[in-house]
């Protein structure tokens, strides 16, 4: 049994797929089925399985997997105590996050005096709930949302930070005649046009709620992910939007409010995603530091 042959398992529990694993590890598809052929045959048991197309682990490879999480953190944990600091703080932290977030999150880190933080290289990702958790097998920390009525986050695999809790809001021009309530039910909105994301994000999951509330079916004239887009169509219409109250402000024109929902705990929960083993490197904890106080004066304002 080789360290290489172990994370491919653990990649492989986590990513779902040998293609997905080949990409991660920049290797091929043949080399990763190679080193899980070798791995296997030091076991009685078989440790994957076909599922169709995909590979997947049995019930004899999901501990080993869970055991190769156990010594990627004991390896960073002794690494950790070996590096000085000061080796360690030249060693880029890569950060990834959901578009609205970066929006607002990944430049205040950077404006931080020279030498607080190690070098931050960020990526947007702009993928659906279900797949945050993978992400944490490229990046070191991962800024991910999750509806309330969701599935938890695979905390048998990855380390959750809670950050915050942020409403979803309806997002309406000031001269609207809605505009003169302070909160607004699902019957006083359902007959309105609307700007939501595409199925499948949010907000169209919290206007399929409003829908059902209502008993009618919404109006959807646009659907676009990117926040300061559905912010920029509410300004020149009399569209209502969905937008999160937070992460929102600083792209909405003054012309644009934000309404909440009545009768409805319409919100995301913004976590930190990360492996385990991170944990272990003090930057990377002056890091997640940094983006605790970043939230926080977000959500004060």
């Amino acid at each position: 049994m080789e360290l290489h042959q172990l994370r491919i398992l653990r990649e492989l529990a986590d990513l779902g797929s040998v293609n997905a694993v080949a990409k991660a590890l920049f290797v091929s598809p043949s080399a990763v089925s190679q080193h899980l052929a070798q791995l296997r045959r030091g076991f009685p048991a078989p440790l994957t399985r076909k599922e169709g197309r995909r590979l997947v682990l049995t019930s004899e490879g999901k501990p080993l997997a869970s055991a190769a999480a156990s010594v990627a953190s004991t390896l960073a944990e002794a690494s950790a105590r070996i590096r000085t600091v000061e080796q360690d703080k030249n060693v880029p932290i890569n950060v990834a996050g959901f578009h609205s977030i970066g929006q607002t999150i990944f430049a205040p880190p950077l404006s931080l005096p020279e030498g607080q933080l190690p070098p931050l290289h960020f990526s947007d990702e702009d993928v659906s709930q279900q797949d945050f958790p993978a992400l944490t097998s490229t990046y070191d920390l991962v800024l991910a949302h999750r509806m309330p009525h969701t599935a938890p986050w695979p905390k048998e695999r990855i380390t959750v930070i809670p950050l915050a809790f942020e409403p979803l809001d309806i997002a309406i021009h000031k001269d609207h005649p809605l505009a003169e309530f302070d909160e607004l039910s699902p019957e006083q909105v359902i007959d309105e046009r609307w700007v939501v994301s595409r199925s499948g994000y949010s907000p169209a999951d919290v206007l399929e709620t409003i829908a059902a509330l209502a008993g009618k079916a919404p109006q959807i004239e646009h659907r676009v992910n990117d926040y300061a887009t559905a912010g920029a169509l509410v300004e020149a219409s009399d569209c209502l939007g969905i937008l999160p109250r937070f992460t929102a402000r600083k792209t909405l024109d003054e012309s644009v409010t934000l309404r909440p929902i009545k009768g409805i705990n319409s919100g995301r929960q913004i976590d930190l995603l990360l492996r385990a083993e991170h944990l272990h490197r003090k930057t990377v904890n002056d890091v997640i530091e940094a983006i605790r106080s970043t939230v926080k004066r977000l959500v004060i304002s």
